[in-house]
Parts: C-alpha cells; sequence; structure tokens
C-alpha cells in the first residue's frame, strides 16, 4: 500500500508498475479501502458530474449568495469570454468556472471541496476546461481527478490543507498543484511530467 510520503514515491511506484499515478492511486484506495475499483470510478464520477453541475449553476446571472454580496460575476465573465478576452477563449472560460463554482459555493450550492471548499474552483475549472479544449471523453477527467486526489494526499501527509492553518496557499496552492499534475495527465504526460508541473 502507498504511503503518500512524496510525490516522487508516486513517480517511483508508478514508473515501476508501468502504469499512470491515476491508475496507481485508484489501485491503491481499492486495496486500502477494501472496495471494487469500479465503485470508486463511480463515485469519482459522480464528483465530475457535481463539479459540472456546479459550474452550470454557478453562471446563472440572477445567482446571488444569502448575504447579496457575491454572484453574477461568473455570468459577466461568461459573456466577455465569448468575445476570447484579453488573455484567449480557453483562459477566460477557466476563468468563468472557476468563478462560477466558487459563487455557487457561496450561495450554498452543492460543490467538491478539492481540497477544499476555499478553493473548490481551482480543480473543476482546470479538469473541465482541459476536458473541452481536448476533446476528451469522459473517462480520462475521471481518472484526471484520481491524479489530482493522490498529490492532495502527499500534500495533506506533510503540509496542511486547511486555509485557517496555512492562509490561502494552502487551499489555492495545493489545489493548483492537484490540478496542474491531472491536466498533464489529461494530455498525455508522464508521471515524472506531473511532479514537473505540480512543483511548478
Amino acid at each position: 500500500m502507498l504511503e503518500y510520503h512524496s510525490i516522487q514515491s508516486l513517480v517511483d511506484a508508478a514508473q515501476e508498475k508501468g502504469c499512470t499515478i491515476s491508475e496507481l492511486v485508484l489501485a491503491d484506495q481499492s486495496v486500502q479501502t477494501e472496495t471494487p475499483k469500479d465503485e470508486l470510478f463511480r463515485k469519482m464520477q459522480e464528483n465530475l458530474h457535481v463539479m459540472q453541475e456546479a459550474v452550470q449553476s454557478g453562471v446563472d446571472k440572477d445567482l446571488k449568495s444569502t448575504s447579496g454580496l457575491t454572484g453574477g460575476d461568473a455570468y459577466k465573465m461568461q459573456q466577455y469570454a465569448q468575445g476570447g478576452g484579453l488573455c484567449g477563449n480557453f483562459f477566460t472560460q477557466a476563468l468563468t468556472r472557476a468563478i462560477a463554482v466558487s459563487e455557487y459555493n457561496a450561495a450554498m450550492g452543492k460543490i467538491v471541496a478539492a481540497p477544499t471548499a476555499g478553493s473548490c474552483g481551482i480543480l473543476p475549472a482546470a479538469v473541465l476546461g482541459a476536458e473541452e479544449a481536448l476533446g476528451l471523453a469522459e473517462e480520462p477527467c475521471v481518472m484526471a481527478l484520481f491524479c489530482a486526489a493522490g498529490v492532495g494526499l502527499v500534500i495533506a501527509h506533510n503540509a496542511c490543507l486547511a486555509g485557517a492553518q496555512g492562509g490561502c496557499q494552502a487551499e489555492c496552492g495545493s489545489a493548483a498543484a492537484m490540478a496542474a499534475a491531472a491536466m498533464v495527465e489529461m494530455s498525455g504526460g508522464t508521471p515524472e511530467m506531473c511532479a514537473h508541473a505540480c512543483a511548478i
């Protein structure tokens, strides 16, 4: 069983088995939780669906938090993104998705805390953006979440994920590292490439 002491240990184990980080993590979690791999896959697939729904609901122009302080910005960004934006369509659409999930969270919508509620928009923005840009089917997107989870487990083992303990970097920095590794794997990158993306 994996102990998630370091990203390098994940890379080494994946290379030794000739598999991706996501395949390694899925197989390990199946052993550790005594749950069939296909059942774990379905549960992660549900997480992906929650992310998709949060993005779709979060771009509603009438969405507001209970306080009324947040909401509507994802809709504005979506309108801006349709024209390509200064940074191009891919990046502005990613911003739209990230803001949408964050605003949906603020409005008490259902999100996936990946790794926390405070950073809930980062991983969906990356994974769903890459899915669209690369024209991927759903399966590699679900597997990418296992890759991200492996990175998150290493961070949790060695540092912290909570903003209350480690500040914004603990939440958003962790989510960005998880998203970077996931996107590289979705793009066909090796475990070592995923590690480099995570480090950067």
